[in-house]
């Protein structure tokens, strides 16, 4: 019979599209480049000057706005002699510095961080993995074990590389973290590096965090996930707010919903807990938390940062912790600086620990209710805290606004001699905390002190923030 194409179309189709690609590939094969409308041959030098004329390179940051640079020229510090500090030749009272119990100018400390240096030199000369390794790095490391009561201790050799570095040695893409939305930007920076799933929980608030543990749990169970391993990650005082974290609640819903615990105890060693050793001792955790880290930076004035935790935790990083593993070890000096620090804190600290808490409590009491257009953030709860926050009580239309009303207070603050700043948050801060003047309390303030900082204080926001 005579065949119909609809026929064959219907039982050889694909032979149909498979002869057309071909036909479009050697169609394509064969096509000759079309010539362009100039001439291939090399630029002329007059051609390759008018180019570079015309190229405008993209700028390697983003231009700074108008507030911005009026922070960019801060007041620069000559010298330091205790609470004091040489500003532009001038004597004023140093409100910004973190030692807490003032061990930067020990005497003792100084003399042996200079016996360190005639030893051994300036710098460790490699990671601790190649070469970088020195006696006093493990003696602090055992000293530090010991000081915090945990079978093992890590040291970094920078602090704002310590948390980046321990988040993704633990976490992964796999991995949940919850953290409180008003973390500083080191634990957002390692939360970023782990690529973990990141969830936030209002700030302090133990009933959000409960029910974000609940909708991991429901998620888990409605998916059929397999184990997989949960942080919760929050700092023992909170550097943009100045509160505490209620370690005691989050310890009891971390152990309910099997996370592990992260805690940043930079701003709280040295400051909380009966014998100083931080937020965890002060809500009774101490030993119990999977890990802690800090900052060297501040009650021990040195450089540098550490983890503490079981052996295993601290074994971990010593192949998986970035800033461990590639970067040059802590110079020896300022490991024996935290050595004496350590020492110092054991034997004679304990007495210039409680004046940094009565002095933290009496500048509080003294600023709630004095300051015109002013509030004090935290409650009676974070008294001992000796990082202080003050905001405007009224927010204005924007971030910039308030930004820059806080520095009209701190510059006139300093005319009156006092050395006050505006808490500083980098572009690349998802938490974005209100604008506020950050104050810290020192063991070497004086009564005189901190009722000077409370008057001025209230003189100059009655001055630029009644209107």
């Amino acid at each position: 019979y005579e065949l119909h194409w609809e026929t064959f179309i219907a039982h050889h189709g694909h032979f149909c599209v498979e002869l057309a690609l071909v036909g479009m590939i050697l169609y394509l094969l064969l096509q000759k480049g079309k010539p362009s409308g100039r001439d291939s041959g090399p630029l002329t030098e007059k051609e390759v000057e008018a180019l570079c004329n015309e190229w405008q390179p993209e700028p390697l940051c983003p231009p700074l706005s108008a507030s911005e640079k009026r922070r960019s020229s801060p007041p620069v510090v000559s010298s330091l002699d205790g609470p004091y500090a040489m500003v532009d030749g001038r004597r004023v009272v140093n409100w910004c510095s973190t030692d807490f119990i003032g061990i930067s100018g020990r005497g003792e400390v100084l003399t042996a961080c200079k016996e360190t240096l005639n030893k051994y030199g300036c710098g460790s000369c490699g990671p601790r993995g190649f070469y970088g390794t020195i006696d006093v790095h493990l003696k602090l490391e055992q000293e530090l074990s010991n000081f915090m009561g945990t079978e093992e201790a890590i040291i970094y050799s920078y602090d704002l590389a310590t948390l980046p570095s321990i988040i993704p040695a633990f976490a992964n893409r796999k991995d949940v973290i919850i953290c409180d939305e008003g973390v500083n930007y080191s634990i957002q920076n390692g939360c970023d590096l782990s690529r973990s799933r990141i969830l936030t929980f209002k700030h302090n608030d133990v009933a959000d965090l409960e029910r974000i543990m609940e909708m991991v749990a429901a998620e888990d169970t409605q998916l059929g996930k397999k184990l997989n391993r949960k942080y919760v990650v929050v700092e023992g005082i909170y550097s943009n707010f100045g509160d505490l974290a209620p370690l005691d609640k989050i310890f009891e819903l971390k152990e309910k919903y099997r996370y592990r615990l992260i805690v940043d105890e930079s701003l709280s060693l040295g400051v909380l807990g009966k014998t100083a050793r931080g937020a965890c001792e002060h809500f009774g955790v101490l030993g119990r938390v999977e890990i802690v880290a800090a900052s060297m930076g501040n009650s021990m004035a040195t450089i540098g940062g550490f983890c503490c935790g079981d052996r295993e935790i601290c074994d971990h990083q010593r192949l998986s912790g970035s800033g461990y593993c590639f970067s040059a070890s802590l110079p020896p000096f300022l490991a024996t600086a935290a050595l004496g620090a350590i020492d110092y804190l054991q034997e004679a600290g304990q007495e210039q620990v409680s004046v940094v808490r009565a002095n933290a409590r009496q500048l509080r009491e003294r600023l709630d209710g004095a300051l015109t257009g002013l509030q004090v953030l935290g409650g009676a709860v974070d008294s001992v805290s000796p990082l202080i926050h003050v905001c405007l009580a009224k927010q204005p239309l924007d971030y910039t606004t308030a930004t820059d009303l806080l520095q009209d207070v701190v510059d006139e603050c300093l005319k009156d001699g006092l050395l006050l700043s505006v808490n500083s948050v980098s572009r690349l801060d998802a938490s974005k905390p209100r604008p506020s003047i950050r104050l810290v309390v020192t063991s070497q303030h004086s009564g005189d002190d901190i009722a000077a900082v409370v008057n001025t204080l209230s003189k100059v926001s009655k001055k630029l923030l009644v209107h």
